[in-house]
């Protein structure tokens, strides 16, 4: 599978946000939106009212990752606002994950699952096959610019791995640190889909267009 590469919208810059997503519209597969509600994790971020304000301007799926103690109360709102995926952590819906990955779907959208380093593959056992895409974590969620972490490799190797005997559809997503450091390991391990932020794309050069082929080449050398 080809690589597929998804921004992290956090990282953009909002004084130039229509002209960034005119250029990443033509060249990523999705827009990771991160939403926080400062308790799950201490930061808070994007919003479904962003979603909203951007969904227009956006040509491709919005990825919503909700880094949410009660997910439940966004999934209607982040539908309606126009998300192609809504991917709640695992650590949240584990006493009813079949009704919210259900409600996800029944609003049209797509439904994944994020887990934080120290969860298990394991986790998602009864429920796997449901699932569109699957993000591991590589590093603890909240802030952007945390070292990568190493262990998660062989969880990325375990989905590949569910995936292949099994035939499950699900994308194997990595969140976290992805840049020249370690595309080469996450490739390698069975990555499809890099969310890329800071370090990965837009820190690469002040002209985005730019920035995206330097994140283009540095894979693709990385790689071989």
């Amino acid at each position: 599978m080809k690589a597929k590469f998804s921004p992290s919208l956090m990282c953009m810059d909002f004084l130039n946000m229509k002209e960034q997503l005119e250029i990443l519209n033509e060249r990523a597969e999705f827009y990771h939106v991160d939403i926080m509600d400062g308790h799950f994790v201490k930061n808070i971020t994007l919003s479904p009212d962003f979603v909203n304000a951007i969904k227009p301007a956006s040509k491709i799926p919005l990825d919503c990752h909700l880094m949410v103690t009660n997910p439940d109360d966004y999934i209607e709102s982040l539908a309606k606002a126009g998300a192609g995926y809504i991917c709640p952590h695992a650590e949240t819906i584990n006493t009813n994950a079949f009704r919210i990955i259900n409600k996800i779907k029944s609003f049209g959208c797509k439904a994944g699952v994020v887990l934080n380093p120290a969860t298990p593959i394991s986790t998602l056992k009864h429920y796997i096959h449901l699932l569109d895409k699957i993000t591991i974590m590589t590093v603890d969620p909240g802030y952007a610019g945390q070292p990568f972490i190493v262990e998660m490799l062989d969880k990325i190797k375990e989905a590949k791995a569910l995936k292949e005997e099994n035939g499950y559809d699900y994308l194997i997503e990595v969140d976290g640190s992805c840049n020249q450091k370690t595309f080469k390991m996450l490739n390698n391990a069975g990555a499809e889909v890099y969310i890329v932020g800071s370090s990965g794309l837009f820190s690469l050069d002040s002209d985005l267009k730019t920035a995206w082929d330097k994140m283009l080449n540095i894979f693709e050398n990385e790689i071989g």
